[in-house]
């Protein structure tokens, strides 16, 4: 057999199809785990957490690494992962504690409990919180009660062991040791919020919970719940949608018509804070707008404010930022626009003078702040682009910067293209929004038109950002001379409400026109060769990839669908273990059905799926594998032990990738062009 690494050179040097000045990306360099990743500093500046490539695991596990940040250069507490047990997620609190979140391989029946529950004896995945302190003396599961499983049955055990049965909902930054927790009790479903003393694991109730409300705002000072959301039936499959507000002198939560909403009409409606001078509420909503705006509502008045607080012509207002201090506590510090990148503008001061000062040293790159202690001699913050991995820094005593280190140090710049922002017209004229990767050193008037490989986002109800693409498909297959389009086709989520429900029942159709119809618009601007065009995607990409293999107008040679849906009758009936959710958004997944199509497959196609994906089971991508294998040339693999999402083991990736160069130069052709 040829040497792997061999054969990847190969494939990597029959993939350079331009003349292009940069090298392609290994395909280890993407496998590897991220040197580091998940970082986060202790409200108090005293400590940071992070996951970490394990000492002597050559980037292929993970470990948990803590820092004394007072004793910085002596370097992390460090502790691997488990055999079984891997450590994914980690977050520095306060009191001295960290919280850290494990994954570990699971086979057993679900009994109706959780994704995949009709499938028997299922391959999935557990999930479990820990809490340790900075030195790691030990590790218990965080926040859990052993109580709250008396009486439940074996099934019901299994259950609470696939489901997130507590966690954490406020850090509450002012208070040294207490935080805000969630205990589901399994069994009757039904979630109580608690105070919990870190130090002591002592508890106290500050809410009970109910199959017909759910906990909104907990205030930040207090950890007094503040609103409450509440859904009633109004007969079919219409649900009113309510916020219910305390009323601070008789202590009742009381429903306020205009925060109310009818879940169909898919109006967002957040309360995500208060003004503790006047006792405004902060609420981003679309109510007024295609967008989604920053409002003041006026709980005395019933009403909203006259304007917006804030609003932005193109992109919607995708968060406030609330200031931690003591001095300065809960009054607004920024906002955050969700444009091509999440863009943060601080309105304070001090803070905006750091910002401005750290964006000057890292011009090209976006910088957000994610930590800072009382007086801002500690700050951590992240620095990214397309074309470099996330790094974490920190800011001391506003003079000089510390580099803890980038997830991906190996990765060089200048390897990667431009990254632009676009929009063009579909068929019918609707605008559609891209994102445009191209390779290093490409030049419009000089090179010849690219290769293309069109990468719809999976979701639907989702939306690519710019910057550094976390699943490494991107710089995968621009350093091989790929141009890359990302479209956010209709059915996409946070571009306006317009955009959103214009996809409702149009899977395979209006929305797998965007797809083609940006590929089109790349031929006729010159970027793209129409005889090299490709659809890969994943997860509800790879429902796109299905489609595009059946339908006769498709401008691609081949298509790569990852984790596929591809049976719309069967999907749609078991969207999601919530029944309200299964109502809203599975009632939209209607339109043309690939394996219902399978006939008509006339472009060659490669699929593979996870042997412990529960959200799109392997049973879609064998049903229309069987259907058109006779048809067109297709490929079919189970990747064994790979679940849905990301973060995947380091043979996932390779595996992954490995088939999908292979495939694009032998089956596809692009390899002999």
């Amino acid at each position: 057999m040829m040497n792997l690494l061999l054969r990847l050179t190969i494939l990597s040097l029959a993939l350079i199809v331009s003349a292009l000045h940069a090298a392609p990306i290994s395909i280890e360099s993407i496998a590897r785990q991220p040197a580091i990743s998940s970082v986060s500093m202790s409200v108090d500046g005293k400590h940071l957490a992070a996951i970490v490539s394990a000492p002597g695991s050559e980037h292929r596990d993970t470990a948990l690494a803590t820092w004394d940040l007072d004793n910085i250069d002596k370097g992390p507490v460090i502790t691997p992962s488990g055999d079984k047990m891997k450590f994914i997620r980690a977050r520095a609190l306060k009191a001295g504690k960290v919280s850290v979140t494990g994954r570990q391989e699971m086979t057993a029946a679900l009994g109706g409990c959780g994704e995949g529950n009709d499938l028997g004896a299922e391959a999935t995945f557990i999930f479990k919180t820990y809490l340790t302190d900075s030195d790691h003396s030990e590790f218990e599961e965080a926040f859990e009660s052993g109580d709250r499983m008396l009486g439940a049955s074996q099934t019901t055990k299994r259950c609470a062991e696939l489901t997130t049965t507590a966690g954490m909902v406020s850090l509450m930054p002012l208070d040294p040791k207490n935080v805000i927790i969630r205990r589901t009790n399994m069994l009757d479903f039904t979630s109580n919020y608690y105070e919990y003393d870190l130090t002591s694991g002592k508890i106290d109730l500050r809410f009970r919970g109910s199959p017909e409300a759910s906990p909104g705002l907990f205030h930040p000072r207090t950890g007094k719940l503040l609103t409450r959301t509440a859904m009633k039936s109004k007969g079919g499959n219409e649900y009113e949608r309510s916020i219910e507000i305390r009323n601070p002198e008789t202590g009742e939560f009381e429903v306020h018509e205009p925060l109310t909403t009818m879940l169909t009409d898919r109006v967002q409606m957040q309360v995500v804070g208060i003004d503790d001078d006047t006792g405004k509420y902060y609420v981003l909503t679309d109510k007024f707008s295609n967008l989604v705006q920053a409002w003041t509502y006026d709980p005395k008045a019933r009403s909203f404010a006259d304007e917006a607080l804030l609003a932005h012509p193109k992109f919607s207002i995708a968060s406030l930022g609330f200031d931690s201090r003591p001095d300065s506590f809960n009054e607004i510090i920024s906002f955050t626009v969700a444009g091509p990148v999440y863009e943060t503008t601080y309105v304070e001061p001090e803070m905006r003078s750091i910002h401005e000062g750290l964006k000057q040293a890292f011009p090209d790159r976006n910088v957000s702040i994610t930590n800072y202690n009382n007086d801002l001699s500690r700050v951590l913050f992240q620095t990214s682009s397309n074309r470099h991995p996330v790094g974490y820094h920190i800011l001391e005593d506003r003079k000089s910067v510390k580099n803890l280190g980038n997830q991906r140090p190996w990765i060089e710049p200048e390897d990667l293209g431009e990254q632009s922002w676009i929009t063009y017209e579909a068929r019918d004229g609707m605008e559609i929004p891209a994102l445009l990767d191209l390779p290093a050193g490409w030049n419009e008037e000089e090179d010849d038109p690219l290769p293309l490989v069109v990468n719809p986002h999976g979701g639907p109800w989702s939306r690519d950002f710019g910057g550094w693409d976390a699943s490494g498909w991107v710089p995968f297959l621009t350093s091989r001379g790929f141009a890359v389009l990302r479209p956010q086709y209709r059915g996409s989520q946070g571009l306006g409400r317009d955009l959103w429900v214009a996809g409702d029942a149009e899977w395979g159709q209006k929305m797998q026109d965007d797809k083609a119809d940006g590929a089109k618009w790349l031929v006729e601007q010159g970027i793209a060769d129409s005889d090299r065009m490709v659809i890969f995607g994943y997860s509800y990409g790879g429902f796109a990839a299905a489609a595009a293999t059946v339908r006769p107008d498709t401008p691609f040679r081949c298509a790569i669908s990852g984790a596929p849906v591809t049976n719309l009758t069967r999907l749609g009936n078991r969207w999601s273990q919530n029944r309200t959710q299964r109502l809203l958004q599975g009632v939209t997944v209607r339109g043309m059905d690939p394996t219902k199509n399978a006939d008509k497959a006339h472009i060659p196609i490669l699929l593979y799926v996870g042997s412990r994906d529960v959200r799109t089971p392997d049973r879609h991508a064998q049903e229309f594998y069987k259907a058109v294998k006779d048809r067109v040339p297709a490929r079919l693999e189970i990747i064994e032990d790979m679940p849905h999402q990301m973060p995947w083991y380091y043979r996932h990736h390779e595996e992954t990738l490995t088939l999908i160069e292979g495939f694009l130069e032998d089956e596809c052709g692009l390899g002999e062009i």
